[in-house]
Order: C-alpha cells, then structure tokens, then sequence
C-alpha cells in the first residue's frame, strides 16, 4: 500500500502577500491534496487575518492545475446545506472536479457562537450532524431537493447541473465517536481523524496508535453492519494533534518513522501542515519540502 501525502494550508494570509503562492508551491511539490480549515476564526489566529475557506479554494482553484482541493473540515456550526450545496457545485465546476469535502460535526470553538447563538451541547451536534450529511448528500446529487428536517429544511432547492465528479464530490468525513462513524461508512468515501485528544497533553505515541487502531477498528465495525468494505475508505490522519506534535516534521527521516507506523493501520493519506512561523504550527521550510519531494517515494 503507498501513502498519499497532502497539506493544509490556513487561510491567514492575503491572497497577494504569500497566499496564492502557498498554493502553486504544493501543487509543484506534488501533494497530492491541499486543503484548508473552514472556521470563521480559529484558535490563536482569531486576532488576526483570517480569510473565507470557499473564496480561498476558489482561487487556488484558478491557480492550479493538478492539486486536488478540499476542506478539513467543514460543519454545521455556521453552514446551512442549501447554500453549502450551491458553493460546492460551483467550486467543483470552477476546478474541473478537484474538490473534497472534508465535513465533521463542529466544536465549542469560535463558530459555534459568532452567529449569537449558545454552543450546542456534543449530543446536539451530533444531531444535526446526523441531519446536515445526508441531506446535503442529496442535494449534491438530486437535480431538486425538498427535505423538512428537525433542524434543516430544503424547499425545491435545485441544483443544476450538479457536480463534475459523479454522483457528487467525496465526502472525507471526520469522527471519533459511534454516530460519526457510522456516517463516515454510509456516505464517507474517506474518513478523517486527528486521533484521541485526551492523549495530546500527557499521552505517548504508543497510545496514540492504539487508539487509532481501536478507532479504525469500530469504523471497520460500522461499515460491516452496512455490508460495506471498509478497504473502500480511504482513511486520512491529520497530523499535528496526536501526542507526536511537530516531532514529524524535524526530519525526513522522523516523519518516514512517523508515516509508516500509521500506514500499518491502515491510513491511506496524511495531511501535514504548511508551516506557520511562530505558531504550533512553526517548521524548517526546508525540510518541509524535503518531506514533500522524498518521503512518498521512501513509503510507497
């Protein structure tokens, strides 16, 4: 099994003073995707610049060729699956088919309360997760969509032509818990996940692994029960929150280590991201690229 290897880029700088070559140099790279977070404010960078995912994708759409585009993730925090559907499909038109959507439930973050409302509890995230996938799901493959939900409602919303990509865009869901997994088996081409949270502080990267095992196992579960093979996800890490930290990005050799532990669970795509100076996210630029050019070819 080879591993794809993609990137993350924030979305915090201007378009002309470094964010449009940001993407041109992952495409020349050779990530296989590049995709960026879909908050209206994150964590450490909420005081500062901070630009819209979908107009981002958009124009690094019209800037590249090759790369393939995506959100991770997207949710319903500040979405609503009517307008979300109409900006995928003209995304996806826009880049001729290169686009992903990465979609989880959403935080306690920032987004859960920039539109006044009181953050939802986890249980009712989950809730209108459980709504917005399919749904959207539809609306991204149905020409006319008419749904009234306990949160969501769609009335002949049409979508014409729909997607490029047929019978819609991918779907790289991204879930820990049983509910999430069982909608990453019954929509997911991919499932996303970060690995346990509870181990970042104080947990060793020995129990990092296993619980990604443990996690690819229930969603292994969850896509037995559906008469699914699981073989079919494509199974994607987002580095960076796993007890690791940057440690993978000090060397080639170091995320080489890194990278093959986790393909022998059975991921498929590991998304690093680009590096940020004077963040959590601060790596030599220069081993960065060296990762991107050597370590495919070094775990294929």
């Amino acid at each position: 099994m080879s591993l794809r290897l993609s990137t993350v880029i924030l979305p915090y700088r201007r378009w002309h003073e470094g964010g449009r070559s940001a993407w041109q140099r992952a495409e020349q790279l050779g990530f296989h995707t590049a995709y960026t977070y879909d908050h209206l404010s994150w964590r450490s960078f909420r005081d500062g610049p901070w630009f819209g995912a979908v107009p981002t994708l958009t124009a690094a759409a019209a800037v590249t060729d090759q790369l393939r585009l995506g959100t991770l993730v997207t949710s319903p925090n500040f979405r609503h699956p009517v307008t979300l559907a109409k900006e995928l499909i003209s995304l996806d038109d826009i880049s001729g088919g290169r686009v992903t959507l990465g979609i989880g439930a959403g935080g306690s973050g920032f987004d859960a309360t920039a539109l006044g409302q009181e953050p939802w509890t986890p249980r009712e995230r989950a809730d209108r997760f459980a709504e917005f996938v399919p749904l959207l799901d539809r609306l991204l493959t149905e020409d006319t969509v008419s749904y009234e939900g306990d949160f969501y409602a769609a009335h002949e919303a049409r979508n014409i032509p729909g997607c490029v990509q047929r019978p819609r865009l991918p779907f790289a869901v991204a879930a820990t818990g049983p509910r999430g997994l069982r909608l990453a088996a019954r929509h997911g081409q991919a499932w996303v996940t970060t690995g346990d949270p509870k181990l970042y502080e104080n947990g060793t990267p020995e129990q990092s692994i296993q619980a990604l095992r443990g996690q690819a196992e229930k969603l292994a579960d969850a896509c037995a029960v559906l008469g699914r093979d699981v073989s079919g996800l494509d199974k994607i890490l987002l580095t960076g929150f796993t007890p690791d930290r940057g440690r993978p990005l000090q060397s080639l050799d170091a995320f080489v280590d890194f990278a093959g532990r986790h393909l022998e669970l059975g991921f498929t795509e590991i998304v690093i991201h680009w590096p940020i100076p004077d963040s959590d996210f601060a790596a030599d630029e220069k081993v960065f690229e060296q990762i991107a050019m050597e370590a495919p070819a070094q775990l294929s």
